[in-house]
């Protein structure tokens, strides 16, 4: 029977191996650990009129096997008023935005919001810090 010590242990090797793979170094290239293009950004009508404005939902998820912290989207056209503001706010005067308060965004746990707005505001990925557990 393994003990709780042992079971974090090959979790942990578990986390590691995926990141190693992910990274291609089994396929003999290392193109780090997350690319761009796995941090996907959606924006949908809800179908919903809220104050007579329709309603946006904006999903921001992460392709990556390691997490993801501190992703940064431009949202030049700023965001409006009633956004949920641990789940994206504005951190510089240029038009920088924290997603999640900084947190990790997990691969299969999204974070999601809504607003409602005259039009969808754009939100393009800027930056993020790839996760990985090591060993």
């Amino acid at each position: 029977m393994a003990t709780k010590a042992t079971t974090v242990l090959l979790l942990a090797a578990a986390a590691a191996l995926l990141c190693h793979i992910h990274r291609g170094v089994v396929a003999g290239e290392d193109h780090g650990p997350c690319d761009p293009s796995d941090i996907h950004i959606t924006t949908e009508k809800t179908g919903r009129l809220v104050g007579g404005l329709p309603e946006y939902r904006v999903t921001i998820d992460n392709e990556c096997a390691c997490s993801e912290g501190d992703v940064v989207v431009s949202c030049l056209d700023g965001l409006p008023s009633g956004v949920d503001r641990s789940k994206i706010h504005v951190v510089t005067k240029d038009g920088l935005c924290l997603v999640n308060d900084g947190l990790e965004i997990v691969k299969g746990s999204p974070v999601v919001f809504t607003y409602a707005a005259n039009a969808a505001i754009g939100l393009i990925f800027n930056n993020a810090t790839p996760r990985c557990r090591s060993i």
